[in-house]
This record gives structure tokens, C-alpha cells and sequence, in this order.
């Protein structure tokens, strides 16, 4: 079975961080933003137009040069990868409201972002990762894509660890508009614990002769 595309992806893609964060961050003054990923300049744009509202500062990095995307004295752009940590953090300020991610959408590179920039984050701030649902890219999908499926549910399941192992540092949430996205807010400001994995029970052998004896009671 071939899985459509929603009649009104273009519309949602474009506006699904809005749509997702919009009320968490709308009465934030002078709000500090640390865009990681600019491409298109969509997230960036929803940004500027809440720094510029708000009296705030949004600063994005990239390793492709957007730097002539915005002429916005509410915006610096830096021109880097995002793991490049010593010359970024060198460059920007010590606490942010917000801190949004979508960069390379592979589980492990996530997690280094992740652990190496959360502790900037301001306490009841958010932390945003692009790119978590694997969805779209399942086999026969409009999106069908090996490595994006898989590793987008990498990411889910790591952020679910990650969860788990500090429910009283952070909430998460998720929505799967599109490729979906993950809303981590910093409830404590103790230090993360470093993720742990929590073996799932669907791969388990009860689960699997579970499997089989209902194929047999149907057959």
C-alpha cells in the first residue's frame, strides 16, 4: 500500500514550529534564540519576527553561508558546524531561552549537540529538535527513505532515554506534523544525567513466542 502525501504538507512543513511552540514562547521578553540549521530560513524567519516583537536577539549557525539571507540588526548569523563548540560558545551568550536544532538527523550527533549545549539553556527554556518522526519515510511512503526512517527513530528513542533518565530535569513532548518535532523545556537546573537505554519488551523472547501463538490461535 502506497502512503499519500497530506494534501496540505507544504503549508504544514512550513509552519509546523510555530504551530508547535508558538504559545510557550509568545509572551518571552527579550528573548535569547540559538538557531542551529538555517537553509530555507523558515524557522529563522518565525524567530526574527518574535525578537523583533519582543526585543529580542536570535542567533543562528550553519556550516553553508546564510549570512545575506536577513538583513535584521535582531539577527548574527555565524558561519560554522555546530559541534565546532570552543569558537561558537566563544561567540555567544552564556544563557538562551531557547535553542533550536536541525542540523545533521542522526541520532549520535544529536546527543552531542544535545548534552554540549542543554546547560545554556534558562531554566523553563526550551530545548528544539527538528526531524524525530519516522513516518513519513517508512517503505512505500511519499517520503520513503532508509536512512531517514531510521535514523529519525533513532533520535525518537533517544530522546526518549534521555527522558527517562532525568524526569525531573526536563517534559517532553513531540508532535509528527510532517517530520516531526521534540519540545524538551528545562524544569531543574541540575546537571542532565547522561542517557541510559531502556530495553524495550517488543524485542523481548516472551514477546516474540507471543507473537507466534496468536498466528497459530488465528490460523
Amino acid at each position: 500500500m502506497k502512503i499519500e502525501k497530506p494534501y496540505n504538507h507544504s503549508e504544514i512543513s512550513k509552519n509546523k514550529v510555530s504551530n508547535f511552540i508558538y504559545e510557550d514562547i509568545k509572551n518571552i521578553k527579550n528573548p535569547q534564540i540559538l538557531e542551529f540549521g538555517v537553509r530555507k530560513g523558515h524557522s529563522t524567519k518565525f524567530f526574527l519576527d518574535l525578537c523583533k516583537k519582543n526585543n529580542g536577539k536570535c542567533i543562528s549557525v550553519d556550516m553553508d553561508d546564510y549570512s545575506n539571507l536577513f538583513n535584521d540588526e535582531n539577527w548574527t548569523f555565524i558561519h560554522s558546524k555546530d559541534d565546532n563548540f570552543s569558537f561558537i560558545k566563544n561567540q555567544i551568550p552564556k544563557q538562551f531561552d531557547i535553542i533550536f536544532l536541525d542540523t545533521l538527523h542522526e541520532a549520535q550527533h544529536v546527543e552531542k549537540i544535545f548534552y554540549n549545549y542543554f546547560d545554556m539553556l534558562k531554566k523553563d527554556g526550551l530545548f528544539i529538535i527538528d526531524d524525530i518522526s519516522w513516518v513519513p519515510y517508512l517503505k512505500n511512503s511519499w517520503r520513503d527513505n532508509f536512512m531517514a526512517e531510521t535514523e529519525n527513530r533513532k533520535t525518537f528513542e533517544l530522546l526518549i532515554d534521555i527522558f527517562l533518565t532525568n524526569q525531573s530535569n526536563i517534559a517532553l513532548d513531540f508532535t509528527f506534523a510532517t517530520s516531526g518535532l521534540a519540545k524538551i523545556k528545562k524544569i531543574s537546573s541540575e546537571t542532565l544525567n547522561k542517557k541510559k537505554h531502556i530495553q524495550s519488551r517488543i524485542y523481548s523472547l516472551k514477546n516474540f513466542l507471543k507473537q507466534i501463538k496468536r498466528k497459530i490461535i488465528k490460523n
